[in-house]
């Protein structure tokens, strides 16, 4: 009598979420929304990630980081690193779909679908979104004037026009973004790259920065929101975000369009299927110039601001789309604003508040951050929030890119309120203090 066949080894269906712990402080609320459905949030890290930190938050029980069960830290974000890390995952789950929160996982959050068939951006258009040479050739028609330069050409390199914009092509969080006016200012901009690294030389496109961001569906673009910006670039050479408000107000109706339907179009150039995207843009003279695309969350508070401003967390619809299904996002009934404040330069020392009811949140430290309570859409203007990026004892010197800000407000008022008065307003009533570096 011939042996049966045992019966098949039943999979739990899992979700997997490339991040690291900064991002996944900011995003519990991500993982809650998989739990819920009954799936296994499967976490892989970068080396950015203090795995003793993490693990200390999943042993807390009353830490939403608890939930988490499989996590694997990588030593780099390369395809094939990230590839083989997950390889038992996938073969001991079923995965059902997968979620980048970090630039840095785009390109292998976007391999790790297409070879499983998932839901998500495709492939090939997070290998776009990823590499800015990539995107400028690929959607030339929708950004400024450009040159790419390898790094045997530094030498020779000159910009279309100057006043110009100097970005390393493989970098993040404006790391190495700059203004130059000169050919003097270009060769020491230049200088501060490594011996592999390329560059974009771009014209300096004048007017307001927005961002957008979308929640698409087989290519649909189901939701998009515009999110003013605010930069420190009137005050020198660099393009540090200082400030989002979401959403943006003051837009006449055919600039908010302008804005929209080049995203639009920007996500159909590139093909991107399914998931939340994010694209910045200038608004210059009524067009829509494109500065880069993202296959993945916001950063900073985006998406607890459009949480504060529609009354609805975005973490539901971004799974929804990760398993492939069509969601629905309403629109703001109020705005709300994060505002990072001026430093001196220094050592972090204690952070205080004057704000009545709101608290100082070290979201490094702590691993998380404070809960999202929504107002009514007439209810009175009122900071949420103040966020500590940094630790005590860290160095602070010039916000010349996203990593070195420190310390900022969010809070949200009435859609006809000006969220840039107010932000200021909150700001001021906080004080950074710094302390004696020890020796």
């Amino acid at each position: 009598m011939p042996a049966t066949e045992p019966p098949p080894v039943s999979r739990r269906p899992a979700v997997v979420v490339m991040s690291d712990l900064v991002v996944l402080a900011r995003q519990t609320r991500l993982i809650e929304e998989i739990v819920s459905r009954n799936l296994v949030p499967l976490v892989l890290v970068g080396p950015d990630t203090p795995m003793d930190r993490l693990r200390v938050h999943m042993a807390d029980p009353a830490h939403p980081l608890s939930l988490l069960t499989e996590v694997i830290r990588v030593p780099d974000a390369a395809v094939d690193t990230v590839l083989c890390a997950v390889q038992d995952w996938v073969r001991e789950y079923e995965v059902k779909g997968s979620v980048c929160c970090g630039e840095v996982f785009v390109d292998p959050a976007g391999a790790l679908g297409e070879l499983l068939r998932l839901p998500g951006p495709g492939g090939w258009a997070s290998r776009v979104c990823r590499d800015k040479v990539m995107q400028r050739t690929a959607l030339n028609a929708f950004g400024p004037r450009w040159r790419a330069v390898a790094p045997a050409e530094r030498s020779r390199a000159e910009p279309p026009c100057y006043p110009a914009v100097v970005k390393p092509a493989g970098r993040m969080y404006s790391s190495g973004v700059c203004r130059v006016d000169d050919a003097g200012q270009l060769r020491a901009a230049l200088g501060q790259f490594g011996p592999e690294e390329s560059v974009l030389l771009e014209e300096l496109v004048e007017g307001p920065e927005f961002s957008v961001e979308a929640l698409v569906h087989d290519g649909d673009v189901l939701w998009s929101g515009i999110t003013a910006k605010r930069t420190n670039e009137d005050g020198g050479r660099f393009f540090t975000e200082m400030g989002h408000i979401c959403p943006a107000p003051g837009l006449t109706a055919a600039e908010e369009a302008a804005l929209t339907s080049a995203n639009a179009g920007v996500l159909t150039k590139i093909g991107l299927r399914d998931g939340i995207t994010h694209a910045e843009f200038r608004l210059s003279r009524g067009t829509a110039v494109l500065m880069e695309v993202a296959a993945r969350l916001p950063g900073d508070a985006i998406t607890a601001l459009w949480h504060l401003a529609t009354g609805a967390p975005m973490e539901p619809a971004i799974i929804d789309l990760a398993l492939g299904v069509k969601t629905r996002y309403p629109q703001p009934t109020r705005r709300a604003a994060q505002r990072y404040a001026d430093h001196e330069s220094g050592v972090l020392g204690e952070v205080h508040s004057t704000l009545e009811g709101t608290g100082v949140s070290w979201i490094k430290r702590d691993g998380l951050w404070p809960a999202t309570e929504v107002a009514d859409a007439d209810a009175p203007p009122r900071c949420t929030a103040v966020l500590v990026a940094r630790e005590s004892g860290d160095f602070l010197g010039a916000q010349v890119d996203s990593g070195a800000r420190s310390v900022s407000v969010v809070g949200d008022a009435p859609l006809s309120a000006d969220l840039d008065a107010l932000g200021r307003e909150w700001v001021s009533a906080v004080r950074v203090g710094y302390r004696t570096a020890s020796r």
